[in-house]
């Protein structure tokens, strides 16, 4: 099969590679649209130790089943392999599930490829009324989905009329505030640095979107969701939570620094790390796309795969207004 294949930092291939080989209760999928996520980023950056090359990166993708009784079924992957057996998985909890799996981390090689295999039951069924495109987004907004719902039950009876920041205006980022709207909180401000993305944000988002320097020093809000997880990024989410607020982190930009721990502490500010979603979150998230719950969706630039290096250079250069970049094999 042809696949993109991340080979060193900054170096990506478009080559054969050896097709997957479905294991037990495994179905084989024909990708036909896959999305470049910002943990791809970071890998090929060469930011990611998990993800060391070489090695097909992307997890964020939908298909087509081919072969067995789910044959021609199209469908959306949950990329997250758990065990369903531990008490994480038992608890519906499994993104915590100790002996968890991703595509696109070994050992299981990812998605920007023609094929990948996959558990039957990380599998949901795509309406034929809804683009694999779109279908592919169940993955990174599921992200958003997930932190959501956790931060709506810490806020308990709060997050009804709820103020909501969220910092990064990308895939990550809207998806959160996509998520936000669609869980009953309405009131979203959009921070984004990059003027091109900001505008697209707007005029093709509908997102209250503004840049960094627009945020008021007394400006408070509810809750912060930080997509992007810079020490930049929690340094603001820790000076604009109110007291008795949440920060949501999903951003995996760096280690380290950023949060006011003082600030936190004495204004009883709670941090929720969030990461992926559970079976069920991805579930839900689906089924929001599917019933356009979560708008048009139309933020899309879809590319073929073989495009994908000049793609992922477009995006380190912030040439890419466009909240996501969707690779299409045999495009």
């Amino acid at each position: 099969m042809k696949a993109l294949v991340y080979e060193a930092p900054e170096t990506l291939a478009y080559r054969d590679m050896p097709d997957p080989t479905p294991g037990p209760d495994e179905e084989l999928i024909r990708i036909e649209a896959v999305g470049i996520c910002g943990s791809d980023m970071h890998a090929y950056l060469g930011h990611d130790e998990r993800r060391p090359a070489p090695l097909i990166l992307g997890h964020e993708a939908s298909g087509v089943i081919t072969g067995g009784p789910r044959d021609g079924e199209r469908v959306t992957i949950n990329p997250l392999v758990t065990c369903g057996t531990c008490p994480a998985c038992q608890a519906g909890r499994d993104n915590l599930c100790a002996s968890r799996q991703i595509i696109s981390m070994p050992p299981r090689e990812g998605a920007f490829a023609e094929w990948v295999a996959m558990p039957a039951r990380n599998l949901v069924t795509v309406p034929d009324d809804v683009s694999f495109a779109k279908a592919a987004l169940a993955e990174p907004i599921g992200c958003g989905w997930h932190a959501v719902r956790l931060g709506r039950a810490a806020l308990g009876d709060a997050a009804t009329s709820a103020r909501a920041l969220v910092l990064g205006g990308g895939a990550i980022g809207l998806g959160g505030a996509l998520s936000l709207s669609a869980q009953g909180i309405t009131d979203v401000t959009v921070v984004e640095p990059n003027p091109t993305r900001r505008t697209y944000l707007r005029e093709r988002c509908g997102q209250n979107a503004i840049a960094p320097d627009q945020l008021g020093a007394g400006d408070l809000f509810d809750i912060v969701l930080d997509g992007v997880g810079f020490a930049a990024t929690r340094a603001t989410a820790s000076r604009h939570t109110r007291p008795g607020g949440v920060i949501l982190h999903i951003g995996l930009g760096e280690n380290t620094g950023g949060l006011d721990i003082r600030r936190m502490t004495l204004q009883e500010i709670t941090f929720i790390g969030t990461y992926t979603y559970t079976a069920e979150d991805f579930r839900q998230t689906a089924a929001a796309i599917f019933d356009g719950r979560l708008g048009p969706l139309d933020w899309l630039d879809q590319r073929p795969l073989s495009d994908g290096a000049a793609s992922f250079g477009e995006i380190r250069s912030g040439k890419s207004p466009a909240p996501k970049i969707i690779l299409t094999p045999g495009a």
